[in-house]
């Protein structure tokens, strides 16, 4: 029997901590542990780091660095052909933009005939979310999309996770590239509460968003910028609306898109009382703030604009009351983080353009298809995963090889996965065959896709 009193868990009739009775550490002061310090110095107005020795976190097949759409499908593929597989990831949950950033539309996952084209390990996330209650809504009523709850999905990926044997690590952002003698990418470095660690890895996944990775370890890339907004959720609501150019991003049609290219962004304070469209949760809506462009990659002007953008999504809230069914509306929460659309996109043994996209290029080494947005469903090749001149590394995500005009559709959370995945299957496949990432046998990858559930065609 356990009793619980002020002071926490004790054993019943005792006052032996349950902690203690169960082998955990006690609580209160513990033995200091000395560490050798190696720190930066200032001298001459020039800051210094000297060389240090890194203490190893572990040593894995596959390290998949982002814990997004991308890096979640990518490590959850690879382990489900035996890859002893490590997901890192910056935040304290998993998702990415899908749930911390409350990009809650699951879109495009249709082409032009309604036909889902985008399944496998996404398609799975969705159905774990059919079984939830508020988990998620609008699930196969092509061409609306589904609208997934945030804390729904957080738990849902947590489940999956845990089930699958991958080693994760959460509140752990990396920040270098391990490279070997041979120029070859041999893991990434991590700081975190434990301090700055280095994990080993035969196959690094980047799934960072920005690219971090393959930057540090010298890939060709391009820098782009783009929008930044920040969503949020509006709680106690019962209206919707459709705000400004966010029409395209909140119905998930095309009507009002006015070309292919990438737009301008809106200014911090285009909102206008605007509340958003309906989310699992009752009476509780999402509303998306596409944002103005910016640089993703400069500290300062992003800090900038995180603080401005909290700043009007608080008075777009206070004109929302003005409206008849937004009178007691609140605010429910506003993302964790930004909404960065675009940073860095690689230089891949293949650039995939609009153009191609547009004229429903076939590709010999398709691993999934975009659904119904700005073109028409479009196949993704492997190739624009494999950077042109690293080796050990592969891109998945938002920060693959493409033209920055198809690069706003590749960057969607249901594509991320298709890219995720396709990338988890070839860093298995390329531990398994002992070859490099751009040596995968495609003709094996597409069949293990398959089988994991992927449309192909």
């Amino acid at each position: 029997m356990r009793s619980i009193t002020a002071g926490g868990l004790f054993l019943a009739g005792t006052m032996t901590p349950l902690s203690l009775a169960l082998g955990a550490p006690a609580r209160g002061p513990q033995k200091q542990v000395n560490t050798v310090r190696n720190p930066a110095t200032l001298n001459n107005g020039k800051v210094t780091q000297p060389a240090r020795e890194l203490s190893i976190l572990r040593s894995t097949g596959v390290l998949v660095v982002g814990g997004g759409p991308a890096g979640t499908a990518a490590a959850l593929a690879a382990r489900r052909l035996g890859a002893d597989v490590t997901l890192v990831e910056r935040y304290g949950y998993l998702g990415g933009l899908a749930t911390g950033g409350l990009v809650l539309a699951i879109f495009p996952l249709y082409d032009k005939s309604n036909r889902q084209v985008i399944l496998g390990v996404g398609e799975e996330m969705m159905r774990r979310l059919d079984k939830i209650k508020f988990g998620i809504i609008e699930r196969g009523k092509a061409p609306v999309y589904p609208t997934v709850d945030a804390e729904a999905f957080k738990y849902v990926l947590a489940e999956m996770i845990l089930e699958s044997g991958i080693h994760p690590y959460l509140n752990c952002w990396g920040v270098d590239a391990i490279i070997d003698a041979r120029g070859a990418v041999r893991g990434a470095v991590f700081e975190s509460k434990s301090g700055r660690q280095a994990i080993l890895a035969d196959i690094v996944v980047d799934a960072s968003g920005d690219g971090d990775i393959y930057a540090a370890a010298g890939a060709p890339f391009e820098k782009v910028i783009d929008s930044v907004g920040l969503v949020s959720r509006i709680g106690n609501v019962d209206i919707e609306d459709l705000a400004g150019e966010n029409f395209e991003h909140q119905t998930g049609t095309r009507t009002q898109s006015k070309g292919a290219k990438p737009t301008r962004g809106m200014p911090v304070s285009a909102l206008q009382g605007n509340v958003g469209s309906p989310t699992p949760a009752p009476h509780t809506n999402w509303l998306n703030m596409k944002g103005p462009i910016a640089d993703a990659l400069d500290v300062a002007e992003i800090s900038m604009l995180e603080l401005k953008h909290r700043q009007a999504l608080w008075k777009n809230l206070e004109r929302a009351r003005k409206r008849p069914g937004a009178e007691n509306a609140f605010m429910a929460e506003t993302a964790p983080q930004m909404g960065v659309r675009l940073s860095r996109l690689l230089a891949g043994v293949k650039k995939l353009t609009m153009n191609e996209a547009k004229a429903g290029t076939k590709f010999k080494d398709v691993i999934g298809y975009s659904g119904d947005y700005m073109t028409p469903a479009f196949q993704i090749p492997y190739s624009c995963l494999v950077p042109a001149k690293l080796e050990n590394l592969l891109a998945a995500g938002r920060c693959v090889s493409a033209d920055f005009e198809l690069a706003d559709t590749l960057r969607l959370i249901p594509i991320c996965w298709v890219t995720g995945q396709a990338a988890g299957v070839a860093a298995a496949i390329s531990i398994q065959d002992k070859c490099k990432p751009r040596q995968v046998n495609v003709a094996k990858l597409q069949k293990i896709l398959r089988q994991q559930g992927a449309y192909l065609g």
